[in-house]
């Protein structure tokens, strides 16, 4: 099943790696208010898919950080307090 979503995060917008159970470890992103949480697939080599999947994200939001620290001004984005790990 797929499906597109476009949002903001909103002022207490958060993300963390949870576990739903014991064996079960998801990403959680906190959009304030809409929550995204993503699993491990259920299918054989699902581990190593969201391992590669995690690391593309980290990734990829970093340079997306990167390119909007870098506009400067009063477009300047810094890191609240509430969302440090």
């Amino acid at each position: 099943m797929g499906f597109n979503v476009t949002c903001s995060p909103g002022r207490e917008a958060a993300a963390g790696m949870v576990h739903i159970t014991e064996e079960l470890p998801a990403l959680v992103i906190y959009l304030d208010p809409v929550n995204v949480a993503i699993q491990l697939p259920p299918f054989p080599g699902g581990v190593e898919l969201l391992v590669k999947f995690c690391r593309e994200l980290s990734r990829e939001a970093g340079k997306l950080a990167d390119h909007l620290d870098s506009r400067g001004g009063r477009h300047t984005l810094s890191e609240s307090p509430a969302v440090r790990g």
